[in-house]
């Protein structure tokens, strides 16, 4: 997939995204749908959140294999999103330190914190089965979808 078709495809969900979310309160039935969405549109490995719960990352809704339960604060590639407060793009997991390996099978990966009033309250984990599929339009793309996540429910619920 070419940089343009990439951008186009996140271009097209970005509204689905806002759809999903507008008028929904509760943030674990839109992250459900945004991991459904996310998942089934690209066809990525692992698509899910993990929520910040009692000073560790606690498995949310996701799509894809068994994954990890629970997550320390700055372990793994999740952990380290959640302590460094920002997006982290892992072209190959073998190459970082203390990548957790929930599967054997993923090979690259992104996670990028959710933020709710200045607080991380969650981190969106993709895993990849194939090298190096993330990068920056990702990292931005996969942000504005936190963001959307996060804002207040404004219209009503379906």
């Amino acid at each position: 997939m070419t940089i343009d078709d990439k951008k186009r495809r996140y271009e097209s969900l970005l509204p689905v995204v806002a759809s999903l979310c507008d008028g929904e309160t509760d943030l674990i039935a839109k992250m459900a749908n945004i991991s459904a969405l996310l998942h089934s549109e690209f066809g990525f490995w692992w698509t899910g959140f993990y929520r910040v719960v009692d000073g560790e990352l606690l498995l949310g809704p996701f799509q894809g294999p068994l994954a990890c339960v629970h997550i320390g604060y700055g372990k793994g590639v999740c952990g380290t999103s959640w302590k460094e407060e920002r997006t982290v793009v892992v072209p190959d997991v073998e190459q970082f330190p203390g990548h957790i390996a929930c599967s054997s099978e993923s090979r690259s990966e992104i996670v990028v914190p959710v933020r709710c009033d200045g607080c991380i309250v969650a981190v969106l984990d993709i895993d990849s089965r194939e090298l190096a599929t993330f990068d920056e339009v990702d990292a931005s793309y996969l942000e504005r979808v936190c963001d959307i996540l996060t804002q207040p429910a404004t219209g009503q619920a379906r």
